[in-house]
This record gives structure tokens, C-alpha cells and sequence, in this order.
């Protein structure tokens, strides 16, 4: 299958008062043509920073990329100026903001904002780029386009706000759209509703998604595949079904335990123990150990290397690690 994105041992920190944080250490992964990749995590994992880094929106400084590479097509994002990225930004990679709010400007009319992109980007006169934008409020569901292209943000629902930044996004028919936490401030039958509409998007337009989110009921109805995060790394990745049915990383069982159940009368939820290590000095070895109820002398010392359970399943877990079993075995 195709690859439209690759990241590589990506590291970024942010230089604060108190020290250096390090909030991205050592992140791979890829994006095939057309598929939904989530990356799931607890808050202050580092989800948001890696997708912002792809679109080059973390401030530098106090930002920084400290190593590794972002390729789309050829090209190490890391290494564009600053007008080489505005051209990719918007048309090639785009991106749906957490709040709808505060994505878009109150000043201006939804028309204006959507043909904005359209003008700089698409190189279509005012008239053609406001059929188009006509099209894609069409698209994701908003009625009387033609009339809503002439209202402002507060004039809508929190939902139907949300669906404007979708077309916002897909407007230039980008070939990779990262979502942040695309459905946390709506309930769940307009979350029902955007999610079904990803679903369509896609198949319509063949987009590749990377979504990032804390919900792994989200998660379960849209992802192709799954990247675990925890403390600025990936631990976990594999198909929808390996991460569910087959979770190898004591962490990523944790979150499904965290998950409530409809299937089972009466289930205690299981809460992971303790906190998240302190990123301004992160642990030498497995960032989970602390919170492991499996944790091994080895865990506190050494990073594991990746094991391969499969062409697409591979955990950072000691518990998995080929000479880690034949240690124990010999006790």
C-alpha cells in the first residue's frame, strides 16, 4: 500500500522557565493512501504536539526539532522554509482543530473563510471558488449553503460549527487530514453524526486521516489502524482488531480496563495507578514502569527494543522481548 506520510525518530521540546520538556522522543510512524490511523493516549502524551509538528504550528521557539524527519512525497517537512510550507499547509496536509470556536474567526463571514484557502491555494476566481465552497458545505451536510455562506460562527450550532471546519479543511482536497480531538465537545449524537461523515468523506475522496483522540470508542468505529502513546512515545501499534482483541503493552491494556462495557452487567472499571512521568527529566528506561504492574528490574534501566508480532502488530515491552522470556525461563 502506498505511504503519503512517514515520520522517522521524531523529537521535539519546548525551552520553559523550568527546564527543557520533552515532549516528542523518538516517534515513527506511517500513513497509507486512503486508511484512518489513530493515535490514542492520555492527555499530555504528546498526540497534539506530533500532529502540530507535522504541519510545522509548534512556535519556534520555545519549540524546537531535535531530531528525526517528517517525509511527504520526498520532502523532509522539518527542513522547508517557511513559504515552501504555506503552499503544502491548507492544499497537500490540512487540519481540524479541537474547538470549532476558537478555529474560526468571528470577524468574518463562513464564505470568507472558506474561499480564503480556495483563492491562495486552488487559483480560482471569486465566483468559481464560491461555487466550490458552496459544494463542500453540501458535502458535510450543511443545508441552504447558499445562504449559510453569508452568516458568521455564532450564528451555529456546536455541531454544525464542526462541519464547517471539516469543509474548511477538505476544501483544497488535501491528500492527508490530521484531526485533533475532532468530536470532544460535542455530545454523542452529533459525534455519531461527524464520525459517520469521516466515513464518507473518505470513501468520496480517498483522504488519508491521522486522527488523535483520548476516546477509544471513537477509536473502535473509524480507525484502520492504532498507535498507542504514552510519555512522548509510541508503545503499541497494530490493526484495530490486534490493539482491541490482542493488546500486548501493559498500558494499552490499561486503557481498554479504563473503557466502560455495555456487554457486561456490573463491570468495575479498572483505573491505571500513579501519574505519568515528569517529561522535564523522562526515565531512561520504560516511561510505564512506575505504573506497570509487571515492571521488571530491567524496565527502570533500558528501553526495550521494538518486538514484531506480526507484519503490522510491534510493542516496546520487555514482557515481549525475545531475551527478556529466555531470562525468566531460566528462573
Amino acid at each position: 500500500m502506498e505511504k503519503v506520510l512517514e515520520v522517522k525518530d521524531l523529537h521535539v521540546s519546548f525551552k520553559t522557565y523550568g527546564g527543557e520538556v520533552k515532549a516528542v522522543r523518538g516517534v515513527t510512524f506511517d500513513l497509507h493512501k486512503g486508511e484512518t490511523l489513530a493515535i490514542v493516549g492520555e492527555s499530555g502524551c504528546g498526540k497534539s504536539v506530533t500532529s502540530q509538528s507535522i504541519m510545522r504550528l509548534i512556535p519556534e521557539p520555545p519549540g524546537k526539532f531535535d531530531g528525526g524527519s517528517i517525509l511527504y512525497k520526498g520532502k523532509d517537512l522539518t527542513k522547508l522554509k517557511d513559504p515552501e510550507m504555506r503552499k503544502i499547509r491548507g492544499s497537500a496536509i490540512s487540519m481540524i482543530f479541537q474547538d470549532p470556536m476558537t478555529a474560526l474567526n468571528p470577524t468574518l463571514t463562513i464564505g470568507d473563510q472558506l474561499t480564503e484557502g480556495i483563492l491562495q491555494h486552488m487559483k480560482l476566481t471569486k465566483e468559481q471558488a464560491k461555487k466550490v465552497a458552496v459544494d463542500m458545505l453540501s458535502l458535510v451536510g450543511i443545508s441552504s449553503p447558499h445562504v449559510r455562506l453569508k452568516q458568521y460562527p455564532h450564528q451555529f450550532s456546536g455541531g454544525m460549527r464542526q462541519r464547517i471546519v471539516i469543509a474548511m479543511a477538505l476544501v483544497c482536497q488535501p491528500e492527508v487530514l490530521l484531526a485533533d480531538e475532532p468530536t470532544t465537545a460535542l455530545d454523542v449524537t452529533i459525534q455519531a453524526q461527524i464520525l459517520e461523515l469521516f466515513r464518507d468523506i473518505q470513501k468520496k475522496t480517498g483522504v488519508s486521516i491521522i486522527l488523535i483522540t483520548h476516546d477509544l470508542g471513537v477509536v473502535a468505529q473509524v480507525a484502520d489502524r492504532i498507535a498507542v502513546m504514552y510519555a512522548g512515545k509510541i508503545v503499541e501499534t497494530g490493526t484495530r482488531r490486534e490493539i482491541f482483541y490482542n493488546p500486548q503493552h501493559p498500558y494499552t491494556k490499561g486503557l481498554l480496563n479504563s473503557v466502560p462495557r455495555l456487554d457486561i452487567e456490573e463491570e468495575e472499571l479498572i483505573p491505571i495507578g500513579g501519574t505519568p512521568p515528569d517529561l522535564f527529566s523522562p526515565p531512561v528506561g520504560c516511561p510505564f514502569t512506575a505504573r506497570c504492574p509487571y515492571a521488571m528490574a530491567v524496565c527502570d534501566r533500558v528501553y526495550p527494543d521494538q518486538t514484531c508480532l506480526s507484519d503490522s502488530h510491534g510493542v516496546d515491552c520487555w514482557l515481549q522481548d525475545v531475551r527478556a522470556k529466555k531470562l525468566l525461563a531460566t528462573k
